[in-house]
C-alpha cells in the first residue's frame, strides 16, 4: 500500500521514470508543487502537454522544431530557415540535445543533421536505422562541400564517424571529425590518458 494519497503517488511515480530522478527525488519535486501555487501548477502542466503537440522534428535535419500548421514551409526548424546559415557545411551528430550543446558554442554557423543514435551492432542498430539515408539525399545537391562529424567519443560514436566517411567521400564531399582535447581549466595530471592522446594528436602551430 502506497504511503501517499493516489493523485500524489502517481506524479511521485510519472516524475521518477524521467533519467537521474529516484523515488526520493520525485517526491520532493512533487511536495515543492503541493506548496507552488495554482496558476504555477497549471503553468507547468500546460507546457507539458503541449510539448507532445507543438515539438516535433525538423523535416530537413531531424533537430527540434516548431510545429506550426500554417508555415508553408512544413515543420523545418529556425536554424533550417535562416538563410545566413552556411549551407556549405553540415554538422552530423547523435541526439536533437547534441545540436543544442553546439550551438550554445557560438563557434558553428553551419547546418545540422541528427542521426538519432549511432552505429551499434552488439545492440543490433545498423545504419538503416538512422537517418544516413536523409543526410546522403542532402548530400547529393552538390551545396555542401564538408561535412563535420560530431559523434560522442564512445565505441559507438567512433563506429558511427568510421561509416559516414566511407559513405560519404566518393560523394565528393570533405568529412572532417571534431578535434577531442582537454577541457579548459583542466590540470594535466587529472586529464584521462585517451584524452590526454587525443588532444597531443590534434596539436595545431600556434
Amino acid at each position: 500500500m502506497s504511503t501517499y494519497p493516489a493523485p500524489l503517488a502517481r506524479l511521485v511515480q510519472e516524475l521518477s521514470k524521467l533519467p537521474g530522478i529516484g523515488e526520493k527525488t520525485a517526491a520532493r519535486l512533487a511536495f515543492h508543487m503541493l506548496k507552488s501555487s495554482k496558476d504555477d501548477i497549471s503553468s507547468l502542466a500546460d507546457s507539458i502537454a503541449k510539448l507532445g503537440q507543438q515539438i516535433g522534428l525538423c523535416r530537413r535535419c531531424f533537430g527540434f522544431s516548431e510545429v506550426n500548421p500554417h508555415d508553408e514551409d512544413g515543420a523545418l526548424c529556425e536554424i533550417c530557415r535562416n538563410p545566413k546559415r552556411a549551407e556549405e557545411t553540415i554538422c552530423v551528430v547523435e541526439e536533437p540535445s547534441d545540436l543544442i550543446a553546439v550551438e550554445k558554442s557560438q563557434e558553428y554557423r553551419g547546418l545540422y543533421h541528427v542521426l538519432h543514435g549511432t552505429i551499434s551492432p552488439l545492440d543490433g542498430v545498423g545504419p538503416d536505422a538512422l537517418r544516413i539515408k536523409e543526410l546522403l539525399e542532402r548530400l547529393r545537391n552538390g551545396v555542401v562541400r564538408e561535412v563535420i562529424v560530431a559523434t560522442n567519443p564512445t565505441m559507438d560514436g567512433e563506429a558511427t564517424a568510421f561509416y559516414l566517411s566511407k559513405v560519404i567521400k566518393p560523394l565528393g564531399v570533405s568529412v572532417t571529425r571534431i578535434a577531442r582535447g582537454l577541457p579548459m581549466g583542466g590540470d594535466l595530471e587529472y586529464i584521462d590518458a585517451v584524452t590526454l592522446g587525443k588532444a597531443l594528436e590534434g596539436r595545431r602551430e600556434i
